[in-house]
């Protein structure tokens, strides 16, 4: 079961260092690591479709955010909204809505309510670090320690860390992939009509392990 504590001092272990005994223990590695800790957990959370961190509700359109023009109806994003994996005007998540529109802090669209499935960075998500299986927290104990490493007088090479953390990387997207059936993600308004499909007949060709 990961901690914050845990993932400090796998960090260290990889660059070279001493571990710590505790959060307050005084110095400049135990500094170094709370400063980057504000956004290396949620990076890494971006990077996948993490399964352990998804969390899906149905969002009802904004009554403060009305367009002027465009798709009538506004739907505000989630706090803990971290990377979509599925808009659906469904809440069984089989009809993907192909027609919407995804700018700063909200959704557009033609409907009335949407249903998002998305990774969550919530404390009952993905900011839950006992959620985290063991193939994730090593992908954040070594991107730590390579973004550490700048400000660490560690003995590790930052090139063999960048090599470290690519490939926990792909085994934690691997691992992850393996635990759900392969998923389909919606293309918006602007990809759709990139792809030449006005019509949505092509909107399930993405997919997302």
């Amino acid at each position: 079961m990961a901690t914050q504590l845990s993932v400090y001092n796998d960090a260290l272990f990889i660059v070279g260092e001493r571990r710590l005994t505790a959060l307050t223990d005084p110095g400049e590695p135990r500094r170094v690591l709370d400063d980057l800790w504000v956004n290396v957990p949620k990076y890494c959370l971006e990077q996948g479709h993490w399964k352990f961190a998804q969390r899906a509700v149905k969002i009802d359109y904004s009554l403060t955010e009305v367009p002027t023009f465009g798709h009538r109806r506004a739907f505000a994003k989630p706090a803990d909204y971290v990377r979509l994996s599925a808009l659906c005007s469904d809440e069984y998540f089989n009809a993907p809505l192909a027609q919407y529109a995804d700018r700063g802090l909200f959704w557009y669209a033609d409907v009335d309510s949407i249903y998002v499935s998305y990774v969550s960075n919530g404390a009952s998500y993905g900011g839950d670090l006992t959620r985290w299986p063991e193939s994730f927290t090593l992908y954040v104990a070594h991107y730590l320690a390579y973004r550490a490493s700048t400000r660490i007088a560690g003995t590790a090479d930052r090139r063999v860390l960048v090599a470290e953390m690519q490939q926990t990387k792909l085994n934690a997207l691997a691992k992850d992939a393996m635990l759900g059936p392969t998923q389909f993600l919606p293309s918006g308004s602007w990809a759709q009509a990139r792809a030449g499909s006005p019509s949505g007949r092509h909107s399930r060709t993405s997919l997302y392990g």
